[in-house]
Protein backbone atom coordinates (compact mmCIF):
# COMPACT_ATOMS: atom_id res chain seq x y z
CA UNK A 1 0.00 0.00 0.00
CA UNK A 2 1.39 3.38 -1.02
CA UNK A 3 1.95 6.08 1.61
CA UNK A 4 -0.82 8.28 0.21
CA UNK A 5 -3.25 5.38 0.44
CA UNK A 6 -2.21 4.64 4.02
CA UNK A 7 -2.65 8.27 5.00
CA UNK A 8 -6.12 8.37 3.47
CA UNK A 9 -7.09 5.13 5.22
CA UNK A 10 -5.71 6.37 8.56
CA UNK A 11 -7.79 9.53 8.34
CA UNK A 12 -10.89 7.53 7.38
CA UNK A 13 -10.49 5.32 10.46
CA UNK A 14 -9.86 8.34 12.65
CA UNK A 15 -12.98 10.05 11.33
CA UNK A 16 -15.08 7.01 12.20
CA UNK A 17 -13.57 5.94 15.53
CA UNK A 18 -12.01 9.14 16.85
CA UNK A 19 -8.84 7.36 17.97
CA UNK A 20 -6.12 5.18 16.47
CA UNK A 21 -3.92 2.63 18.26
CA UNK A 22 -0.62 2.32 16.42
CA UNK A 23 -0.19 -1.40 17.09
CA UNK A 24 -3.63 -2.29 15.79
CA UNK A 25 -3.17 -0.05 12.76
CA UNK A 26 0.09 -1.79 11.91
CA UNK A 27 -1.68 -5.15 11.72
CA UNK A 28 -4.66 -3.74 9.83
CA UNK A 29 -2.57 -2.09 7.11
CA UNK A 30 0.11 -4.80 6.99
CA UNK A 31 3.11 -2.55 7.58
CA UNK A 32 5.69 -2.21 10.33
CA UNK A 33 5.19 -0.27 13.53
CA UNK A 34 7.98 2.09 12.43
CA UNK A 35 6.09 2.91 9.22
CA UNK A 36 2.87 3.60 11.11
CA UNK A 37 4.62 5.86 13.61
CA UNK A 38 6.22 7.76 10.75
CA UNK A 39 2.84 8.10 9.01
CA UNK A 40 1.22 9.41 12.19
CA UNK A 41 4.05 11.88 12.74
CA UNK A 42 3.70 13.21 9.20
CA UNK A 43 -0.06 13.59 9.54
CA UNK A 44 0.43 15.36 12.87
CA UNK A 45 2.92 17.77 11.29
CA UNK A 46 0.28 18.51 8.65
CA UNK A 47 -2.21 19.29 11.50
CA UNK A 48 -4.51 16.46 10.38
CA UNK A 49 -4.43 14.60 13.70
CA UNK A 50 -2.99 14.85 17.20
CA UNK A 51 -0.41 12.37 18.42
CA UNK A 52 -0.95 10.76 21.82
CA UNK A 53 0.85 7.94 23.61
CA UNK A 54 0.41 4.76 21.57
CA UNK A 55 -1.44 6.33 18.65
CA UNK A 56 -3.41 9.41 17.66
CA UNK A 57 -6.74 11.18 18.05
CA UNK A 58 -8.61 13.61 15.85
CA UNK A 59 -7.54 17.24 16.12
CA UNK A 60 -10.26 19.64 17.19
CA UNK A 61 -11.65 21.69 14.27
CA UNK A 62 -12.80 24.52 16.54
CA UNK A 63 -11.84 27.96 15.20
CA UNK A 64 -8.95 29.68 17.04
CA UNK A 65 -10.57 33.09 17.63
CA UNK A 66 -13.69 33.93 19.60
CA UNK A 67 -15.10 35.94 16.69
CA UNK A 68 -14.76 32.97 14.33
CA UNK A 69 -16.27 30.59 16.89
CA UNK A 70 -19.36 32.79 17.13
CA UNK A 71 -20.06 31.98 13.46
CA UNK A 72 -18.97 28.34 13.51
CA UNK A 73 -21.45 25.46 13.72
CA UNK A 74 -24.28 27.65 14.99
CA UNK A 75 -27.16 25.19 14.33
CA UNK A 76 -25.33 22.43 16.21
CA UNK A 77 -24.59 24.72 19.14
CA UNK A 78 -28.22 25.85 19.33
CA UNK A 79 -29.43 22.23 19.33
CA UNK A 80 -26.86 21.32 21.99
CA UNK A 81 -27.91 24.27 24.15
CA UNK A 82 -31.60 23.41 23.88
CA UNK A 83 -30.86 19.83 24.92
CA UNK A 84 -28.89 21.05 27.95
CA UNK A 85 -31.67 23.46 28.96
CA UNK A 86 -34.02 20.51 29.55
CA UNK A 87 -31.95 19.72 32.66
CA UNK A 88 -32.77 23.05 34.30
CA UNK A 89 -35.12 23.10 37.29
CA UNK A 90 -36.56 26.14 39.13
CA UNK A 91 -34.56 27.37 42.11
CA UNK A 92 -31.29 25.69 41.19
CA UNK A 93 -27.83 27.12 41.77
CA UNK A 94 -26.20 26.82 38.35
CA UNK A 95 -22.64 27.39 37.17
CA UNK A 96 -22.58 28.40 33.52
CA UNK A 97 -19.18 28.34 31.86
CA UNK A 98 -18.16 30.67 29.06
CA UNK A 99 -18.16 29.94 25.35
CA UNK A 100 -20.48 30.48 22.42
CA UNK A 101 -22.65 27.44 23.22
CA UNK A 102 -23.22 28.85 26.71
CA UNK A 103 -24.71 31.99 25.16
CA UNK A 104 -27.14 29.86 23.17
CA UNK A 105 -28.04 28.07 26.41
CA UNK A 106 -29.04 31.41 27.94
CA UNK A 107 -31.34 31.94 24.96
CA UNK A 108 -32.92 28.53 25.65
CA UNK A 109 -33.81 29.32 29.28
CA UNK A 110 -37.58 29.77 29.74
CA UNK A 111 -38.51 33.45 30.31
CA UNK A 112 -40.09 32.70 33.69
CA UNK A 113 -37.23 30.56 35.00
CA UNK A 114 -35.96 31.28 38.52
CA UNK A 115 -32.66 30.44 40.14
CA UNK A 116 -29.11 31.61 40.75
CA UNK A 117 -26.54 31.49 37.95
CA UNK A 118 -22.81 31.88 38.54
CA UNK A 119 -20.47 32.63 35.66
CA UNK A 120 -17.01 34.01 34.95
CA UNK A 121 -17.99 35.12 31.44
CA UNK A 122 -19.07 38.78 31.17
CA UNK A 123 -21.09 38.16 27.98
CA UNK A 124 -22.99 35.28 29.61
CA UNK A 125 -23.68 37.41 32.70
CA UNK A 126 -25.06 40.22 30.53
CA UNK A 127 -27.32 37.83 28.65
CA UNK A 128 -28.55 36.23 31.90
CA UNK A 129 -29.43 39.67 33.29
CA UNK A 130 -32.27 39.86 30.77
CA UNK A 131 -34.10 37.14 32.75
CA UNK A 132 -35.90 38.91 35.63
CA UNK A 133 -36.24 35.77 37.76
CA UNK A 134 -32.53 34.91 37.68
CA UNK A 135 -29.97 36.18 40.18
CA UNK A 136 -26.62 36.56 38.44
CA UNK A 137 -23.27 36.18 40.22
CA UNK A 138 -20.32 37.31 38.11
CA UNK A 139 -16.92 35.93 39.16
CA UNK A 140 -14.16 38.38 38.31
CA UNK A 141 -10.53 37.97 37.33
CA UNK A 142 -8.21 38.69 34.43
CA UNK A 143 -9.98 38.65 31.07
CA UNK A 144 -8.62 36.09 28.62
CA UNK A 145 -9.47 37.72 25.28
CA UNK A 146 -9.07 34.46 23.36
CA UNK A 147 -11.88 32.83 25.33
CA UNK A 148 -13.62 35.99 26.63
CA UNK A 149 -13.75 34.64 30.18
CA UNK A 150 -12.16 35.67 33.46
CA UNK A 151 -9.21 33.53 34.55
CA UNK A 152 -6.67 33.51 37.34
CA UNK A 153 -6.34 32.80 41.05
CA UNK A 154 -9.45 34.73 42.13
CA UNK A 155 -11.69 32.80 39.75
CA UNK A 156 -10.26 29.47 40.88
CA UNK A 157 -10.51 30.25 44.60
CA UNK A 158 -14.07 31.53 44.26
CA UNK A 159 -15.24 28.37 42.51
CA UNK A 160 -13.54 26.17 45.09
CA UNK A 161 -15.92 27.62 47.68
CA UNK A 162 -19.04 26.80 45.63
CA UNK A 163 -21.09 23.61 45.33
CA UNK A 164 -23.81 24.11 42.76
CA UNK A 165 -26.68 21.87 41.69
CA UNK A 166 -25.44 21.72 38.14
CA UNK A 167 -22.50 23.02 36.12
CA UNK A 168 -22.73 23.47 32.35
CA UNK A 169 -19.15 23.07 31.14
CA UNK A 170 -18.01 24.44 27.80
CA UNK A 171 -16.17 21.77 25.82
CA UNK A 172 -13.49 22.38 23.21
CA UNK A 173 -12.51 18.72 22.76
CA UNK A 174 -13.90 15.49 24.22
CA UNK A 175 -12.54 11.99 23.71
CA UNK A 176 -13.64 8.90 25.64
CA UNK A 177 -10.02 7.79 26.02
CA UNK A 178 -7.98 10.98 26.35
CA UNK A 179 -10.74 12.93 28.14
CA UNK A 180 -11.70 16.60 28.17
CA UNK A 181 -9.13 19.06 26.85
CA UNK A 182 -8.69 22.63 25.68
CA UNK A 183 -6.20 24.95 23.96
CA UNK A 184 -5.77 27.75 26.51
CA UNK A 185 -3.85 26.94 29.68
CA UNK A 186 -5.48 29.49 32.00
CA UNK A 187 -9.00 28.61 30.86
CA UNK A 188 -8.21 24.92 31.29
CA UNK A 189 -7.12 25.57 34.90
CA UNK A 190 -10.54 27.10 35.64
CA UNK A 191 -12.45 24.30 33.94
CA UNK A 192 -10.45 21.70 35.85
CA UNK A 193 -11.79 23.21 39.08
CA UNK A 194 -15.33 23.37 37.68
CA UNK A 195 -15.38 19.57 37.37
CA UNK A 196 -15.64 19.40 41.17
CA UNK A 197 -18.06 22.28 41.75
CA UNK A 198 -21.48 20.68 41.20
CA UNK A 199 -23.51 17.52 41.71
CA UNK A 200 -24.07 17.26 37.96
CA UNK A 201 -21.48 18.27 35.37
CA UNK A 202 -22.99 18.70 31.92
CA UNK A 203 -20.59 18.93 28.99
CA UNK A 204 -21.78 21.14 26.13
CA UNK A 205 -20.33 19.47 23.04
CA UNK A 206 -21.70 19.73 19.53
CA UNK A 207 -20.82 16.93 17.12
CA UNK A 208 -17.61 18.47 15.75
CA UNK A 209 -15.99 18.37 19.21
CA UNK A 210 -16.58 14.68 19.89
CA UNK A 211 -13.66 12.30 19.50
CA UNK A 212 -11.11 15.12 19.29
CA UNK A 213 -8.26 16.34 21.48
CA UNK A 214 -6.56 19.66 22.33
CA UNK A 215 -3.18 20.38 23.98
CA UNK A 216 -4.13 20.80 27.66
CA UNK A 217 -5.99 18.18 29.71
CA UNK A 218 -8.92 19.21 31.90
CA UNK A 219 -9.83 15.76 33.19
CA UNK A 220 -11.16 12.35 32.21
CA UNK A 221 -14.39 12.05 30.26
CA UNK A 222 -15.90 10.53 33.40
CA UNK A 223 -15.62 13.96 35.00
CA UNK A 224 -18.91 14.57 33.18
CA UNK A 225 -22.16 13.13 34.51
CA UNK A 226 -24.05 14.27 31.39
CA UNK A 227 -23.19 15.08 27.79
CA UNK A 228 -25.47 17.47 25.90
CA UNK A 229 -25.13 17.33 22.13
CA UNK A 230 -27.03 17.45 18.85
CA UNK A 231 -29.96 15.09 18.19
CA UNK A 232 -28.48 13.69 14.98
CA UNK A 233 -25.12 12.54 16.38
CA UNK A 234 -24.73 8.87 15.35
CA UNK A 235 -25.06 6.27 18.08
CA UNK A 236 -21.60 4.88 17.29
CA UNK A 237 -20.03 8.25 18.16
CA UNK A 238 -21.83 8.31 21.50
CA UNK A 239 -21.38 4.66 22.45
CA UNK A 240 -17.90 5.13 24.04
CA UNK A 241 -19.32 7.80 26.38
CA UNK A 242 -22.40 5.72 27.21
CA UNK A 243 -20.10 2.83 28.13
CA UNK A 244 -18.35 5.15 30.59
CA UNK A 245 -21.70 5.76 32.33
CA UNK A 246 -22.25 9.27 31.01
CA UNK A 247 -25.89 10.25 30.46
CA UNK A 248 -26.51 11.55 26.94
CA UNK A 249 -28.95 14.44 26.46
CA UNK A 250 -29.91 15.07 22.85
CA UNK A 251 -33.24 16.88 22.88
CA UNK A 252 -35.88 15.19 20.74
CA UNK A 253 -34.32 11.74 20.98
CA UNK A 254 -34.62 9.22 23.85
CA UNK A 255 -31.22 9.13 25.58
CA UNK A 256 -29.07 5.98 25.36
CA UNK A 257 -28.95 4.07 28.65
CA UNK A 258 -25.56 4.20 30.42
CA UNK A 259 -23.94 0.87 31.21
CA UNK A 260 -23.67 1.81 34.88
CA UNK A 261 -25.36 4.47 37.06
CA UNK A 262 -23.71 7.81 37.70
Amino acid sequence: MLKEERHRRILEILGTEGRIVAGELSELLGVSGFTIRRDLDELAEAHLLRRVHGGAVARSPVAPTYEERQQQGVPGKIATARAAATLLEPGQVVILDGGTTALHLVDAIPPDHTGTFITHCPAVATALARHPGIEVVLVGGTLDRRAMVAVGANVIETYRRITADVCFLGVWSLNATSGISGPYYEEVEVRRVLLGCADRIVGLASREKLGTAAPFSIGPATGLTHLATEPDVPEEMLRPFVELGIHIVQGGRPPPTPSRPR
